[in-house]
């Protein structure tokens, strides 16, 4: 059964940012509610948007923007390269190469159906088909499943035909081969408050309970998994198929089940008191902003984000509260937030001239911001953060 549990309101197409001209015309919003079926333990928005709204020319998220991203991509791809020596990769969701450009152009090919993003890749000689993963796809990629390894990152939590999805990676992936997907966890998620994982373009953020569920019908298993602190907390799993005796299914992959049972992410009950706790969150973030306003403290947003788009729809903060965002990716600069319509500005050092206050839109990276602005710190500027809790920093 499909049981709703939050309510984030009437939110816009989350990277959907609007020109001057568009600021005055009506957006299109939908309602964003957040769902749990008691079958399978799967977690996701119960209205799902035509995936071509979403996903098309005017794509504006690029991962080599991110110190973090890129240094996780290049991680895994050097354990990739030592751990299965693949001679043929497939990566799902290939963005603007920052996974695929650590290989040989000769062994990988990028799938994105985003032909702005898609069309950075192949500039660089590098074989990208801007289409959506589907059976055909697979079919006409792949001869005999020969595919040694498929990767995606944060992709697959935007698809919603999982069956279609899964089906394509198992005619594509070879008798031994290993599908590796990483996302946004679920645990750390429920966990920490970080409600704003919830948006337009995240259908599903996965646990490895629901995952797991879910890989059965399709024969296929996870053997393996890591840890990771990106976007908020991450997992990454490696999969093969159930015949494959290649690959041992180690413990840890039962340490986590177990982990996310006794918190009890097969509950109900669990998701009931998140949503009570959400709810807090947005009170909480209104009332030390209002505060920051009354006493004439200057506030601007850093990383113009899908989740911040969250954030800001959800708790009804526009321009009164916070002046503009700063962000580094092209395609958004002078352009406006949806639904909020807070105007973006193209990133620069942070100075005690500008804002007293920051909000932090990007909050996944942190450590990465406040390392960067150092000097804005010591001059006595402050962060607002919402996760785990609303606090300045």
């Amino acid at each position: 059964m499909i049981k709703k549990f939050l309510n984030l309101g009437y939110q816009p197409l989350a990277n959907s940012y609007l020109r001057k001209k568009q600021i005055n015309k009506k957006e299109k919003k939908f309602k964003l509610e957040i769902v749990f079926n008691d079958k399978n333990f799967l977690v996701s928005i119960n209205k799902k948007i035509p995936t071509k709204e979403m996903f098309n020319s005017d794509y504006p998220y690029r991962s080599s923007l991110s110190k973090t991203m890129v240094k996780s991509f290049k991680n895994i791809s050097s354990t990739i390269k030592k751990k299965f020596n693949p001679k043929f990769i497939i990566e799902i969701g290939s963005n603007d190469g920052a996974f695929l450009f650590n290989f040989n152009k000769k062994n990988i090919i990028g799938i994105e159906p985003c032909k702005n993003v898609a069309t950075i890749t192949k500039q660089k000689k590098y074989k990208t088909i801007d289409k959506y993963w589907t059976k055909n796809l697979a079919r006409s990629l792949t001869k005999n499943n020969n595919c040694d390894l498929i990767y995606s990152a944060n992709t697959l939590s935007h698809i919603e035909n999982l069956k279609e999805t899964f089906g394509a990676i198992n005619l594509a992936l070879s008798k031994n081969g290993v599908l590796i997907l990483e996302g946004p966890a679920l645990l750390p998620c429920i966990k920490n408050n970080i409600y704003d994982q919830f948006y337009c373009e995240h259908i599903y953020v996965f646990s490895t309970i629901a995952l797991n569920e879910i890989l059965k019908n399709f024969n296929l298993e996870i053997f393996d998994l890591n840890i990771l602190n990106t976007h908020g907390g991450s997992t990454r799993y490696f999969i093969k198929k159930k015949y494959n005796k290649k690959y041992k299914i180690k413990k840890k992959v039962q340490k986590e089940i177990s982990k996310e049972k006794k918190f009890g992410l097969h509950k109900f009950e669990t998701y009931l008191s998140f949503s009570k706790r959400v709810n807090k969150s947005k009170e909480e973030l209104i009332n030390i902003l209002k505060k920051l306003r009354k006493d004439n403290k200057k506030i601007i947003g850093y990383g113009a984000t899908a989740k911040s788009c969250t954030v800001l729809n959800y708790c009804k903060i526009n321009d009164k509260y916070i002046r503009y965002f700063l962000d580094t990716t092209p395609d958004k600069i002078n352009k406006y937030l949806p639904g909020s319509k807070i105007k973006i500005k193209k990133y620069r050092k942070l100075s005690k001239k500008d804002a007293d206050v920051v909000f932090l839109g990007a909050w996944n990276f942190k450590k990465e911001i406040l390392k960067k602005e150092k000097k804005f710190k010591k001059a006595g500027g402050k962060f607002l953060i919402h996760v785990p809790k609303v606090k300045l920093i």
